[in-house]
């Protein structure tokens, strides 16, 4: 019972942490604002911050809503529950590593609040590639599969962030990520773990063919890592706007493989 309160304890902290979800003060009794251990929930995190997108993409495909609007009252609703928390990363990200001369410059972008026009590129990609994605599959899986590939897919994105902050050093000392702690060994196996196993129930589940699953997974094996290494070589380590990013940039991916496989 203990482990399953404090499991609970780290999933409410990671709803928190993740979107704009109110949690209660009892589970932050005590809690000195550190994510080491948190980070093993952040997948089923995940899934709970998505579940209102994926309960209202059920019910306007049960009732033959346009596949177009469905999509973007996704988008929109994981924006709205998030507070674009990961949209903001990427934005902040792409403005920093586009405009960036060196690794100074490189932090002072991503630290400014003001949009630029990579950043606003990056934003627009990333709505328009989800939206597109979302519009070629979801009515092909019906109601009860286009909510549960949504979960599936909320689940490994949120490992994909934990993959990415526990490879590579904070940027910044002072930064949200690095307050928040570097992610523990056991946490991020567990993390990886969930990801992966609930990802592939809910895919499972939904009725997405196998080499959908394949695609999805060959996605966020490539893109995790792969953007990891322009970070690495771009600012030298992880910030909260990375974290973020990676998020985005996997949820497109892994959506990409998924209208591209079913």
């Amino acid at each position: 019972m203990t482990y399953l309160r404090d499991l609970w304890d780290d999933v409410a902290r990671s709803v928190a942490f993740l979107s704009r979800i109110p949690m209660s003060q009892r589970h932050f009794l005590d809690y000195d604002g550190r994510l080491s251990r948190a980070v093993r929930a952040f997948p089923l995190a995940g899934m709970l911050i998505t579940l209102p997108a994926a309960a209202l993409a059920a019910l306007l495909i049960a009732f033959h809503v346009s596949s177009l609007f469905t999509a973007f009252v996704v988008v929109a609703v994981q924006a709205l529950v998030t507070g674009a928390l990961h949209e903001d990363g990427l934005s902040d990200a792409a403005d920093g590593f586009g405009g960036g001369r060196d690794r100074e410059s490189t932090l002072a972008i991503m630290k400014d609040s003001r949009i630029g026009t990579y950043g606003a590129v990056a934003l627009i990609l990333s709505f328009g590639l989800r939206v597109a994605a979302l519009a070629s599959f979801l009515p092909l899986l019906g109601a009860w599969g286009a909510g549960l590939a949504l979960l599936g897919t909320a689940a490994l994105s949120r490992a994909a962030m934990v993959w990415h902050w526990s490879r590579l050093p904070p940027a910044r000392r002072d930064g949200v990520a690095a307050s928040a702690g570097m992610p523990d060994a056991q946490a991020t196996s567990v993390a990886l773990g969930s990801g992966a196993i609930l990802s592939l129930l809910m895919f499972f589940a939904a009725g997405v063919p196998t080499i959908g699953a394949l695609l999805s997974f060959a996605a966020f094996a490539l893109t995790v890592p792969g953007f990891g290494a322009i970070v690495a070589r771009k600012i030298g380590g992880h910030t909260g706007d990375t974290i973020g990013a990676t998020q985005q940039l996997t949820e497109i991916a892994v959506f990409a493989a998924l209208a591209l496989a079913i």
